[in-house]
Formats: C-alpha cells, structure tokens, sequence
C-alpha cells in the first residue's frame, strides 16, 4: 500500500514539473490562461467534486437511508444547469477571475468582503472534513500499525498536505487541470474494479448483480409518503438543486477551472457534460454499497455502527484480496488530493485578489499558498478532535449554514434591481444562520420536525429578506429626508 501511495504521489509531482515549465505568473496560477480544453475540464471535475468522504461515505448511506441519496443527485442536473446557462455568462461578461468579484461591482465592498469571507470559511471548515477521512484512514489502517505514537496522525496530516502544496505551488490551476484527468480516471477505474471484485467475491456475473441489487429492499430510491422525514422527495430534489448552484456556483473553487474555458460556449459543455455524470456515479457508489451489505449476509458478519465503516470494513481488512486494499487506496487517494489541492489553490486565489487586492504581486501569492497550507492543516487536527457524525452529513450541514448567505446574496443581485444599504449586509449575512441554527432547534423539539438539506434554501431565503428589507427601509429614509 505504501508502494502504491508513493508510486501515486511520484506522478503528480511529475506532471506538475511538466505543467509548471512554462510561464508560471499570477495568470497562470489563477486562470491557466484561459487556453483549458472544456472536455479536459469535464471529465477532471468529476473527481474534483467526488470527494473521499463521497468515496467512502456514499456507498454506506444504503444501510439507512436506502438509495434516496438518488433523488439529491437528480436535483443536482437541474443545478448545474442552472449554472451553466445563468451564473456562467455573467462571470464571462465580466471576465472575473474570482467570482466574487461580482458582488462589488453590483452590490459594494462589504458585500463583497462579506461573501468572500464566508467562502474562506467555508472551503476550509468543508475540505478539511473531507481530506480528514483520508487522513484517519491512512493512519487507522497504515501508518498506526508502524509507527504507534502520539505524533503519528499530525504528521502524517502535514506530510500529505505539505506534498500538496509541492504539486501545485508553481502551477496552480493549470496544473490542477491536468493532474484531475488523471486523479479522476484512477477514481473511477478503482470504483469499476472494486465493484467487480466485490461481485466475483457473491459468484455473481454482472447481469447477476444488477438484477440482485435491482431486487434487494436496500435499492429503494423515491420517498413520497413521509413529507416530514428528511428523505422525503421534493426536499431532497429542490436541495440538490440549490446545493449545486451554492457549491458550484457560487464556490470560487469549483468555479475557477470552469472560468479556464477557452469561450462561454466551451464552459458551457463542461458544466453540463460533467453535471450528467454525476447520477451514474452516485447510482454505482451506491450500488457497490448493496452489494457489500449482500456479502455481509453471505459471511455472517455483523454491519458497522456507522455507514463509513461498510466499505473500509472489506475494503481495508483484506477479506477481498490485496488487490482490493490497493484499489482503495488509490481511489480513496485520488478522490481526496483531487478536492484538497483545488480547495488550497481557490483559497490563495481568493485571498489575494478578493482580500489583499494584489493579483499580480507573485511573492505574496507564494507566502499565502503556503499559509493556507499550514491553515488547512491546523482545521483537519482540530476536527480530528471534535467529528462524531456521519462525514457527508456533517459537510452538507456545515454548507447550509456558511453558504446560505452566499445564496441570498447572489440572488439579489442578479434578480433584482435594487441596491442594497451595503453598510447592514455583515450583519444581515452572519444573523441569517444563527436564525436558522435557531429554527432548526425549535423545530426539532417543539414539533418534531427535522430538517434536512433544505436549511441551505431557507438560509438563503432569510439572507435575501434581510437585503430587501433593508433596502426597503433606506429608501424609505431617504425618501421622508
């Protein structure tokens, strides 16, 4: 296993040399020149939006919540249309390099700082939960057995992420670019592969399997009946919806390789391209989950407390070959350095364009692409101190509070007219989740009502209020002044 993450890391850092021989400025870092292939950016998208914890956690969500995760996935192709054909030509007209940019030109500087901080917070509190599952397993299962010492897990945190930075320090975006073709296509054929292996492991053949997982309880995908439970459909779907248009579009990490396209119409195939992929992904993830439950039936063995043990527990322990461990890490490996180094590339971006306003100095690129290294770093120990729930629930949780006031803010400046009293957005944006942290529990307890994705669109809803009433109340003043 070692062998194989060193081999992994060893081509990176060989395409990364190769992509960084040429000119390696601030406008090669931030936006590759705008000379990116669309069909390179699709498919080395997929792996950048598949994190580790979807990896891992996806194919144990069938153990309770069946395939319902489905029903988010198809919301999600409504979204990223949504993306292409509304988002994607304001950012081209504008000729933005970091999307925020847009919030003050059309709404003012601290709506501007406002989103952008949020962002900050957001990227670094959800990428170090993802890359935190990565981290934990490396250790559980590779590093602990070697080396039992205190100071094992930090280290190793700091020796994946500093190896991160190696691969992307000189050229940025556009060598993230090309290491996703290849971190996605390692992905994907470990996920093949290990679906093979795990039905060759049931005697099945692969018309066998689907027919199996096609009739087992644990593929049931629509819920209709129950629309107080979090699963039910119209809930998830319109969440993936939002989801995407908040985690894609409005996310300058997701967005900046879509804003290397060559034309609009380019990076209009890409966002839609890759957006399609994303239900047969899901549907095979979750897929390889049943089939592993099927196998624990097989051998009498007892079902992990938490859903993201399901695959580790064969994946991991050997019971499906070497080859499978090796398989899994690699997929696991790629699924998580994909997300982790385009996080820390948007975030040096962001900061040096949005907050210090210097997108031409390099020196201060450099120093802030190595702090945000040893800050991403510092965010994976701490929640190795606090996380006690299910990954992906945590992530998706996390985004509805931070992201909900990007949502808002978006919104109102593209679908209205109005300027907004810039001096009351920080205080708009930051009371709309501590409301909704407010309703959450409320609802809970009062009326046993729990709710789900859909926190992101009412967060995103109390932030536009809060915009359209103050700029109500403005003109009111100025109109009695």
């Amino acid at each position: 296993m070692l062998i194989a993450i060193a081999a992994y890391l060893l081509v990176l850092i060989l395409l990364s040399v190769l992509t960084g021989r040429r000119q390696s400025d601030n406008e090669a870092f931030f936006r590759a020149g705008r000379r990116s292939p669309w069909w390179m950016v699709a498919f080395g998208m997929i792996g950048a939006s598949i994190s580790g914890v979807t990896f891992v956690s996806v194919p144990g969500m069938v153990i309770t919540q069946q395939m319902t995760y489905l029903q988010v996935c198809l919301g999600f192709i409504l979204g990223y249309f949504v993306v292409a054909f509304v988002l994607l030509p304001v950012y081209y007209k504008l000729n933005l390099t970091t999307i925020y940019t847009y919030l003050n030109q059309r709404l003012g500087h601290r709506a501007y700082l406002s989103g952008s901080l949020f962002f900050l917070l957001s990227k670094l509190s959800g990428t170090a939960i993802k890359f935190y599952l990565f981290c934990l397993l490396l250790h559980r299962y590779v590093v602990g057995p070697l080396w039992a010492s205190p100071l094992a897990f930090p280290i190793t945190v700091l020796t994946l992420i500093l190896l991160i930075w190696l691969y992307s320090r000189r050229g940025g975006i556009r060598t993230l670019v090309v290491t996703d073709v290849f971190q996605t296509a390692c992905m994907i054929m470990a996920l093949v592969l290990i679906v093979w292996q795990v039905t060759d492991a049931l005697g099945l053949s692969l018309s066998e399997a689907i027919r199996a997982v096609g009739a087992d309880g644990h593929s049931r995908v629509f819920e209709f009946a129950d629309w107080q439970s979090p699963r039910y459909f119209w809930k998830q779907f319109l969440s993936g919806i939002f989801i995407v248009i908040v985690m894609t579009g409005l996310d300058q990490d997701m967005m900046q390789k879509n804003l290397t396209c060559r034309s609009l119409r380019e990076a209009q195939k890409d966002m839609c391209t890759y957006g399609l992929a994303f239900v047969p992904v899901n549907l095979l993830f979750l897929s390889l989950g049943v089939l592993l439950l099927m196998l624990a039936g097989q051998q009498g063995m007892p079902l992990p407390d938490s859903g993201d043990e399901l695959l580790p527990m064969f994946a991991v322990t050997g019971r499906l070959g070497e080859p499978v461990v090796i398989l899994f890490t690699i997929g696991l490996l790629a699924a998580s350095l994909s997300t982790a180094d385009s996080a820390l590339t948007s975030l040096t971006t962001s900061c040096c364009v949005d907050l210090f306003h210097q997108p031409q100095d390099e020196r201060l690129r450099r120093r802030v692409h190595l702090s945000m290294a040893l800050l991403l770093a510092a965010f994976i120990l701490l929640i190795h101190l606090f996380n006690s729930r299910s990954l992906i629930d945590a992530v998706y949780t996390l985004v509805s509070y931070t992201y909900g006031p990007l949502l808002g803010l978006f919104a109102f400046g593209l679908l209205t007219p109005w300027q907004t009293n810039d001096r009351l957005v920080p205080y708009i944006c930051v009371a709309s989740p501590l409301v909704c942290l407010a309703l959450d529990y409320a609802c809970t307890n009062l009326f046993d009502y729990h709710f789900g994705y859909e926190l992101l669109m009412l967060n995103g809803l109390l932030t536009f209020l809060g915009l359209s009433v103050s700029t109500t109340l403005t003109l009111q003043a100025r109109r009695e002044s």
